[in-house]
């Protein structure tokens, strides 16, 4: 019955049911595209609101008086008599005289107010301004988690005080301090110069960050020069046969291996077998790059077949060995696309957790790491540590963390796509 109707069907009947048909394919693929984008800009608005504000730090304004004696400082005063006096009395004398307190327990509020390195940040000013001995000097201190969340609109002050980390007593001074204008933002330097720390106000990915950076470097250091020589080898100069063709496919296999299968291996082998220093770059680079080996081999040698014949052809016919040919002519030529498959698999690399947090770089480092054999974190395991904690301000911390590798990203991927449209030849 269908057969017979669709027979009897017009020409014209037919081409309108192919462009009714395309147009609802035009309709689904638009759809589709228009979801992804929102959800899209939805993931990236959320970070961004929770985010932008961990670039900023409250500083609270307190007068210090760098008494001498109070410091007991011998003359001459220098350097180093600086750095060895204790500021501990000074900076407590000062911070409590911003508010009246009438016993102990008010004193400790106050001093609440403030991050556990008040001492460090007053002993500092005075090192980088030794002329302001024995004057009374306004110093900006970073404010503590609670009330950096509360001038940044984040702390919910109606609640009940029982629900509260804020006392009603702290949120008096606050808005003391905010009358007299000695509450100011600045731009929070801790984030991008200090390591991990249990207070969220002191906390920075400087850490992370160096971590990242050795091992992305350890990683290209091994595993660009090994794929590139093994796609060369497999591309050019392997002889076709079962054994090149189990190759081939195990390379295939490898790059769809999910990460933390990498992770054992470097847990099994390199910390295990090889003793090699745990939670370190150096371990982490080794890994990545063992995982990253398989993503380069295969756009590489994808590069080198795009090479159209003619050029091996040319090269020989000149009278140029198998060598010459292929190093001088088709792997310059090749070059545009391995770069470009390079940085995505680096990119790649870059935002991998599992196989780190198997290597043990989930450990808590304060230090910044001078070398790769330090201990340290890297910037997608600073992010899984953070959002396991509970205060306000890991949560900004956590977002800014993936704007920054959100960025370093995007950067790394656009420099291989402008690699490619630079130098990538067009063959007719």
């Amino acid at each position: 019955m269908l057969k017979n109707i669709e027979k009897n069907m017009t020409k014209e009947q037919r081409l309108k049911k192919r462009y009714r048909a395309e147009k609802r394919f035009k309709m689904y693929g638009l759809i589709s595209v228009s979801l992804a984008v929102i959800f899209v800009l939805i993931l990236v608005q959320n970070i961004f609101s929770k985010g932008s504000s961990a670039f900023s730090r409250t500083m609270i304004e307190v007068e210090v008086n760098y008494d001498s004696s109070l410091l007991e400082l011998d003359s001459p005063i220098n350097q180093n008599s600086l750095k060895d006096a204790d500021f501990y009395d000074l900076a407590v004398e000062s911070l409590l005289k911003i508010y009246p307190a009438k016993d102990s327990k008010e004193e400790r509020q106050i001093l609440r107010l403030f991050s556990p390195d008040y001492e460090f940040e007053i002993k500092d000013f005075l090192i980088k301004n030794p002329n302001k001995i024995d004057q009374v000097v306004p110093v900006k201190i970073t404010a503590s988690d609670d009330i950096d969340q509360l001038n940044k609109g984040n702390f919910p002050r109606d609640l009940p005080e029982d629900r509260r980390r804020v006392s009603n007593y702290q949120l008096n001074i606050y808005d003391n301090l905010v009358e007299k204008e000695k509450i100011n933002k600045k731009f929070n330097n801790y984030l991008f110069t200090k390591g991990d720390s249990r207070d969220p106000e002191l906390a920075g990915i400087g850490g992370s960050l160096m971590g990242s950076f050795f091992t992305i470097i350890i990683c290209l250091i091994l595993s660009f020069p090994i794929a590139i020589m093994a796609s060369i080898y497999l591309e050019e100069f392997a002889p076709k046969n079962k054994i090149t063709d189990f190759i081939e496919i195990n390379i295939n296999n490898l790059a769809a291996v999910p990460s933390i299968v990498y992770g054992l291996l470097g847990l099994g082998i390199l910390l295990s077998v090889m003793e090699f220093p745990r939670s370190t770059p150096l371990v982490a680079g080794i890994t990545l790059s063992l995982m990253t080996l398989p993503r380069i081999i295969i756009p590489c040698r994808a590069s080198l077949k795009a090479v159209p014949p003619s050029i091996r052809e040319a090269a020989l016919s000149v009278g140029a060995s198998k060598f010459q040919t292929v190093f001088h002519h088709v792997v310059p030529l090749a070059m545009p696309g391995t770069l470009s498959g390079t940085i995505i698999g680096l990119a790649q690399a870059l935002g991998e957790t599992a196989p780190l947090i198997l290597i043990g770089m989930v450990a808590f480092v304060v230090d910044i790491p001078s070398s790769p054999v330090d201990p340290s974190a890297s910037l997608p395991v600073q992010v899984y540590l953070w959002s396991e904690q509970a205060e306000r301000g890991f949560v900004e911390k956590t977002s800014a963390t993936i704007m920054m590798l959100l960025g370093f990203l995007i950067v790394m991927n656009f420099i291989a796509v402008y690699l490619r449209q630079k130098f990538e030849k067009k063959w007719n």
